[in-house]
Parts: structure tokens; sequence; C-alpha cells
């Protein structure tokens, strides 16, 4: 969308716009343009291979605070991976004498600073998040923000340009062969497809670029606004027009926090492992017992499925083998509506049947293979 435009303009019209000015100077129009091009690109490789601000994952969760209400309901929070753990959901720290809301982020483990939001397409917490860019291929945050900017700005400038050198060559015909401008764009078809390339492409760019104005010179992220989180309170972190602009331009950028050339550790976490990174007495006593042994990994109870166990393990066996269904030699736990007419309880002749001939079959196999039932469980 950027190298094949140009390189249309220069094979098609600055080529022939070269001895069309004195003392050379239209070989300047197609350095330009050549120059513009590789300066969009390398702002756009910087867009897109920078880091934009991830926060690395914790490997286990924050503890919980020692001031934290214990009693805080269990309805706050969602179906995440630690609704279990008694942390607040949401905190309250202060920017600029502003109360500002951070939230837990139940994939990275961690809470949030200010301005930072989980990419659903990127799978992480990124810094001043601004918003995801399918054209760059990437999350725009606070490390590549500057340099997102600078791309759309200069592709716009690159829009505009070849655009009006277009122009300057059609113009260039009519006054050479003293035709009108529609004989002249015949003679010419190149730079009538670059011409309405760059207008349909200068909207797009150029409406983002002044977009783009606009939220740095009230210190908003694309996010926010969309979001419209300062129509009714005001902006903590707006310092004013000027100070908007060097804080985007002239301030450092911070370093990463991530490492992406080490290597990856390979630590399979087990159900030990899970368990050992939570306190027990942080765990929610309101969650049911078998949704926590389901949620964690592990086996469920037997109370947690509706059975009772007895002390005597011969009645349990006698209670399981009644509470289940034995078609083709495996147990299911019992069902309310196996065997059981619309609207009634009666069980009907053909379940009764299967379970005769079940029954038959059993104790044939038993009287064959020399097992006596006790007489207990006749």
């Amino acid at each position: 969308m950027i190298i094949v435009p140009v390189a249309i303009f220069c094979a098609f019209v600055a080529k022939d716009l070269l001895d069309k000015f004195p003392h050379h100077l239209g070989i300047f129009i197609m350095a330009i343009a050549i120059i513009f091009t590789v300066y969009d690109l390398f702002l756009l490789l910087l867009t897109s291979g920078r880091d934009p601000g991830i926060i690395p994952r914790n490997e286990h969760p924050p503890e919980p605070e020692e001031d934290y209400d214990a009693s805080t309901s269990t309805a706050d929070w969602g179906g995440g991976q630690t609704p279990r753990l008694r942390l607040p959901r949401m905190k309250d720290i202060m920017v600029n004498g502003v109360a500002v809301k951070i939230k837990f982020c139940d994939t990275c483990m961690l809470y949030r600073p200010p301005r930072c939001s989980h990419c659903s397409i990127c799978n992480n917490c990124v810094e001043r998040f601004d918003h995801h860019c399918p054209w760059v291929g990437q999350c725009i945050g606070q490390r590549n923000y500057r340099y997102f900017f600078m791309f759309v700005f200069s592709t716009t400038l690159l829009c505009i340009y070849v655009f009006a050198f277009c122009w300057v060559y059609i113009k260039k015909i009519i006054e050479e062969r003293q035709v009108n401008v529609w004989r002249a764009m015949l003679k010419t078809p190149a730079s009538i497809v670059l011409i309405v390339y760059t207008f349909i492409a200068v909207w797009f760019v150029g409406g983002l670029t002044a977009f783009h104005i606009y939220l740095i010179s009230t210190n908003q992220t694309t996010y926010e606004n969309f979001r419209y989180r300062y129509d009714s309170k005001v902006n903590p972190y707006h310092r004013g027009l000027v100070q908007n602009f060097i804080e985007i331009f002239f301030t450092s950028t911070p370093p990463s926090k991530n490492n992406f050339r080490a290597k990856v550790r390979r630590e399979p976490i087990g159900y030990g492992d899970v368990t050992s990174a939570i306190d027990t007495d942080t765990l929610d006593t309101n969650m049911g017992k078998g949704g926590g042994d389901l949620e964690m990994g592990s086996k469920p109870s037997w109370p947690s499925l509706g059975y009772e166990i007895p002390e005597d393990p011969e009645d349990f066996q006698v209670q399981s083998f009644e509470g289940s269904d034995t078609r083709g030699g495996i147990q299911h736990p019992r069902r309310s509506s196996w065997g059981r007419k619309s609207g009634s309880w009666e069980i009907t002749p053909d379940i009764i049947a299967l379970a005769a001939g079940v029954g038959g079959e059993v104790s044939r196999e038993k009287r064959a293979n020399g097992v006596n039932t006790p007489p207990g469980n006749r």
C-alpha cells in the first residue's frame, strides 16, 4: 500500500518531471519521494517491531491485603481464573489529586497500572494502552505510540506529496501540448490512478492524524476517548497543551520490562504448584466444595455429587450400586430423568424389562463363576 504507489509515481511521473524544471531541480522530486518512503517504512518497522509496553505476567497471584474486608461478596468476581481469592477486584489510587480505579487482571494475575488495559488480541496487559492496530499488527501503547503517530503523519504527507505532483505533471502536459485537462489526463493514466488512490487514502490517514492530534492535545488515549471517561469528570493526566506534546515527543522512552531473547523456562505447573501459590486462608468459604475441586483440577468428592459416604464400606457399595445404571458394564450416577414418563415419576415398562434382563444376566454370570451373593444383598 506504500511501496507500490511510490514505485508507480517514480516510474511514470517523477521520471518525466526530471527535465521539466530548470537547473535540474526535477531530480529532487524523485529523491524526496524515495527518502520519504524509506523514512515512512522505518517508522512502520519501529511501530510494529517495538515492545508497546507489555507488563510481564505474575507466576502467582498477589498476596491478599491484611486490611481488606474478608466479607466481600464473591459476586463481584467474574468467571476468571482467580475468583476464589479474597482480593479486591478494584482499587483506588490517587493520580494528581484525582482518585483513579485500577483493576485486577485475572489472566496476568496483577493489578493493572493506571491507563493500562488488557489487549484481547495480543492477550497481554499494555501500559498506556491506546488501541490494537491491525494494519501494523501490533498494540499501540506507551513505548511505540510516538512512532505510530509519526508513521501516520508521514504517510499523510506522502499521500499529499504524490497527489500534488501528479497534478503538476498534468499541468506540464497541458502547457507543452496545448490541450485541455481531460486530454492531458488521458496522456498519463498512471497519474489518474495515483490521484484517485491518494485522494481516498488521505481521508483515512489524514483523519486519523487529526484525531490523534486532538488526543495528544488533551492527553487521552483512543481507548479512553471511546469509553467517554472524561466527559463528566476531570482528566488527571491533562497537563496543558504544550506539556502534553512534550510528554509524547520529548520524553525518554521507558525501557522494556521484558527480555524477549531469554530462554523460555519449561516448568510444568502441577496441582501442587497451583495450590501452593494460593494461601488456604484466602480461599472463599462461600464456594461449593465440588465446584472448587473441579476448578482446581482434582477429582470431585462424593459428597459434592450428592452421595453420602457411610462408615461401612459394604453399605457404600450397596448404595453406589443402587444409585447407578449398569448398562454396558459402566456405572453412571442416578439421574431423575432416566426411565421416567413425561409429567410423572412412574417407571416405564421397557426400563423395568431392561433392568430385569440385566439383573438376570448378572446373576447367571455370578453363578457360572461360582460367586455367591451375600444374604444381605439379595
